[in-house]
Formats: structure tokens, C-alpha cells, sequence
């Protein structure tokens, strides 16, 4: 199944910013055990490269791994050498979609109004990732008139709205600190319970 086919898929891409290297091995672990199949590591994050290569490593083809906050055509490059399968962008940078149509991997810029939408895939977006999501109604205001492309909101979907956000239009969901905060000591009790709140995140968009 190709890397677009497991999105659509599954659905659900958790974001990992901020952590500490040392943890992401146990919170990408718990994650799977709750369900979740595709991990998004920021390029802001301390040390995304060796991460993402770590994971690859540790982690095979049981988690789709992609880049996140890729800006530039460098790191858009340097995260496909570490073993990113797709790139997210805030932003839309035709130079970069265009960088990640010619590696091979999936591309998903970040826009918000109908224009900027449509620009991004035009110039070759995979998916479009709405950004920032302010509600399941706005999404559904733009897939009105726009369905064929395929939304990702991101930033703001909670377990409560998910299943809104998904009867708006939305193909997947990037989903950040509702799911993954890392500014919680990552502890035993706190792996579990990210396992549980992981689970009921899937259990949401599966039914």
C-alpha cells in the first residue's frame, strides 16, 4: 500500500514536537500500541534527523515516519535522506512541494483560505494540510466548493471534534499536543495513558 493509500487509511498523523531524543523511541512504542501508524517528527524538534533516522532503524515498516515544519528545500531534503516518507509544511512552498515530487514522497503544505488552498494543489500538493483547523465548520466550508482536494486539518482537532472535523470532508488529521505533549515528564503512567488516549483517537475516526 503506498505511503498516500496508509494516510487515507489511517487516517491519523501524531505529532511529535519538542521531545526529548531520548524519548521519542517510548512515545512512538506507546503510540503504536495504541493504534497509530504514521508519526510526524518537526524539524524544529532537538535533533529531528537523527530521530527520524532512529526511528527508521527501530521502528521498520510498522510506523510511516515523516518531516514536519520542513520549510526549505535543505531540510526537505536532508528528512528524505534520514528515511521521511512524506513532508508537512505550515506553509506553502512551491520550490519544496516541487523537491518532494521529484524524491518520491508524499508532500502536504500548509494553507488556510480557499485561494491559498487551491494554489497548493495546483502546484502538485498531495494533500493540503488546513492550517490552523478553527473548526469542523470552516473545513466544510471550503470542501463545499473544493472537493477534490483532499484536507488534512491540523492544529485544533481534539477528541472531541474529530468526528466532526471527519463528517466535514477531512481525509486525516495531524494531530499535536491534544494527542502528544511533551512538555509532560514522559513516565511509565504517562506512556500508558498516551497508549489510551491513542486508542480512543482511532476508535473515533473507525467508527
Amino acid at each position: 500500500m503506498s505511503v498516500l493509500s496508509q494516510i487515507s487509511a489511517h487516517k491519523i498523523i501524531a505529532i511529535i514536537r519538542g521531545a526529548n531524543p531520548d524519548d521519542v523511541i517510548k512515545i512512538a512504542e506507546a503510540l503504536y500500541a495504541g493504534g497509530i501508524r504514521i508519526l510526524e517528527i518537526t524539524m524544529n524538534s532537538a535533533d529531528p534527523l537523527s530521530v527520524i533516522k532512529e526511528l527508521k532503524h527501530k521502528m521498520g515498516d510498522r510506523m510511516i515516519l515523516g518531516a514536519g515544519t520542513v520549510l526549505d528545500v535543505e531540510s526537505a531534503r536532508k528528512a528524505v535522506e534520514a528515511g521521511a516518507s512524506f513532508l508537512l509544511s505550515p506553509i506553502v512552498d512551491i520550490e519544496v512541494i516541487h523537491t518532494a515530487k521529484n524524491l518520491g514522497v508524499i508532500n502536504i503544505p500548509g494553507a488556510y483560505t480557499a485561494t491559498e488552498i487551491y494554489h497548493a494543489y495546483k502546484n502538485g500538493a498531495d494533500i493540503v494540510k488546513v492550517f490552523p483547523a478553527t473548526s469542523p465548520s470552516y473545513l466544510k466550508d471550503i470542501a463545499g466548493p473544493l472537493p477534490q482536494i483532499p484536507l488534512l486539518p491540523t492544529g485544533g482537532v481534539t477528541l472531541e471534534n474529530i468526528r466532526d472535523f471527519k463528517n466535514a470532508g477531512a481525509v486525516g488529521f495531524g494531530i499535536g499536543s491534544s494527542l502528544v505533549n511533551t512538555k509532560e515528564e514522559i513516565t511509565e503512567e504517562y506512556l500508558l495513558q498516551l497508549t489510551a488516549k491513542a486508542q480512543k483517537f482511532v476508535q473515533a475516526v473507525q467508527s
